[in-house]
C-alpha cells in the first residue's frame, strides 16, 4: 500500500497507513527501515504478521510471519538481529496467555530463530538496550490474565540478557510495579517512565520516572524529574539528548499532546500535538525521526492503521 500523500500537523505528519490495523505492536528500526511485529487486531485478537516500512519509498512490504502469535510484546535490536519478547495472546475463553518465548528475527535473510526464554512472563513491559545487553522491565502481573481490567496489578520483576552468556538474569526489582510503561537510555542509564497498575488506592496512571544504573545495580527517582502528565501506553524517544513523550492514556483519556524534556535546562516544553489522540502505539527512531505506528484511537478499544512521523528539528 503506497502513497506519496502526507499531511503536516505542526511537526507531525501522517504517512501511508498499515495494511492491517493493530495496537500493542512493537516496532524496531534497522538499516533505515522500520519493522512491525504482531500486535492486537479487532476483538483483541493477537497477530503474528511481520511488515516492513521503507521511509525512502513510503512503501509497506510483507515479511515472514513470527513463529508466535503475540501482542503487548517489545523489541530490541542487537547487531543484525531483532529480538521480540513478552506479550501474549487471547485464548478462546477470553483470558490471555502470557509468554516467555523469545523470537529472533534476521532481517537480512527474512528468517526467524528462537532465543533463550525469559525468566518470567512480561505482558506490555518496558525494554531497553544498553552496553550490548537487553533489559525487560515490569509489565502486567503474570497472574492478571483477564487482559487489562482495572483490577490488574503491575509487575516489578526485571531481567537482563547478555547474549554472550545466552541466559537471562534477574536484576533489581522495579520500585513501582506497572505495565504500559516506556524505557529510554541516556548517559549509560535507563529511564523507565509512566505506566499504570491497580494499587490499594485505586487504578493509577503514573508520572514517575525511575532510573536504573547498571554500574550500581540500583534504581533511583526524583520528585523534580517526572512526566508532565500521568501517562500509560504512551510513546517516548530520546533524540539529540532530549526526551520526547507523546500520546497515551492520561486519567482515562487518550490525548495527542507532545512534550520534550531538555536535560540541559531540566525543563519540559510543549512541541506540537499528534494528528489524533493515540495510545498503545509502536514507537521507533529512524534517521533522527520518531515514528508512531498503529495503536488505539481515542475510544480506547479500536485498533488503528495510522502511521505518524515526527520531525525533531
Amino acid at each position: 500500500m503506497t502513497s506519496n500523500h502526507t499531511e503536516q500537523t505542526n511537526t507531525w505528519r501522517t504517512l501511508p497507513p498499515l495494511q492491517t490495523a493493530r495496537s500493542h505492536a512493537p516496532v524496531a528500526s534497522y538499516k533505515n527501515k522500520l519493522y512491525v511485529f504482531g500486535g492486537g487486531g479487532p476483538s483483541f485478537k493477537s497477530m503474528n504478521s511481520t511488515v516492513c516500512y521503507d521511509p525512502a519509498t513510503q512503501a509497506w512490504t510483507e515479511r515472514t510471519p513470527m513463529p508466535t502469535l503475540r501482542s503487548g510484546a517489545v523489541t530490541a535490536v542487537l547487531g543484525d538481529k531483532i529480538y521480540v519478547m513478552g506479550g501474549g495472546f487471547r485464548k478462546e475463553g477470553g483470558t490471555f496467555d502470557f509468554l516467555t518465548a523469545v523470537d529472533i528475527y534476521h532481517p537480512e535473510s527474512d528468517s526467524w530463530t528462537q532465543g533463550p526464554n525469559l525468566l518470567q512472563r512480561h505482558d506490555y513491559p518496558a525494554v531497553a538496550v544498553l552496553d550490548g545487553k537487553i533489559y525487560v522491565m515490569g509489565g502486567h502481573h503474570p497472574d492478571a490474565t483477564q487482559g487489562g481490567p482495572k483490577t490488574d496489578p503491575g509487575f516489578n520483576f526485571c531481567e537482563r540478557l547478555d547474549p554472550a552468556k545466552g541466559v537471562w538474569e534477574q536484576i533489581a526489582d522495579l520500585p513501582t510495579p506497572r505495565f504500559a510503561l516506556s524505557a529510554d537510555v541516556i548517559d549509560g542509564k535507563i529511564l523507565v517512565s509512566g505506566g499504570v497498575a491497580f494499587r490499594p488506592e485505586g487504578f493509577n496512571n503514573f508520572t514517575v520516572i525511575e532510573i536504573f544504573d547498571p554500574a550500581t545495580g540500583a534504581w533511583s527517582s526524583s520528585e523534580e524529574f517526572q512526566l508532565p502528565w500521568p501517562a500509560a501506553g504512551h510513546g517516548t524517544a530520546i533524540v539529540n539528548d532530549q526526551l520526547y513523550v507523546f500520546g497515551g492514556y492520561s486519567d482515562d483519556d487518550i490525548h495527542p499532546r507532545t512534550h520534550r524534556y531538555s536535560f540541559q535546562n531540566k525543563q519540559w516544553a510543549a512541541c506540537g500535538s499528534m494528528p489524533a489522540p493515540t495510545a498503545a502505539m509502536g514507537v521507533a527512531v529512524c534517521n533522527g525521526k520518531i515514528y508512531s505506528i498503529g495503536g488505539w484511537a481515542d475510544d480506547g478499544r479500536t485498533p488503528i492503521d495510522k502511521v505518524y512521523e515526527f520531525h525533531t528539528n
